[in-house]
């Protein structure tokens, strides 16, 4: 009655975060000086961890191969594991459009 029992519209998928299977995700970040790419990739069972505050996050310190940059990363999740926040520290996210 009235669209209360409608579900509601799964929200967009990240632009940044690529879900992989149900348990994978992956993340490309650049560095700011030489422009290198770095790939992450990261799991439920093994990074992601509780937060205080609700949800989950991922936090990794990036470095990269050629030239040793430093950054970190740090990606949000709410509580069915969808990205709401990715954010970058010394280093850029690329859009999942921009990769090969």
């Amino acid at each position: 009655m009235f669209g209360l029992f409608r579900r509601k519209p799964a929200p967009p998928p990240d632009p940044y975060v690529k879900v992989e299977d149900a348990n994978v995700f992956r993340l490309r970040v650049r560095t700011p000086r030489f422009k290198e790419v770095v790939e992450l990739r990261f799991t439920k069972s093994a990074d992601i961890a509780r937060a205080d505050e609700g949800g989950y996050f991922y936090r990794k310190t990036v470095v990269s191969p050629q030239r040793f940059e430093r950054g970190e990363v740090t990606v949000r999740f709410d509580e069915r594991y969808r990205v709401t926040e990715v954010h970058g520290e010394g280093v850029q996210p690329i859009p999942v459009k921009e990769w090969e």
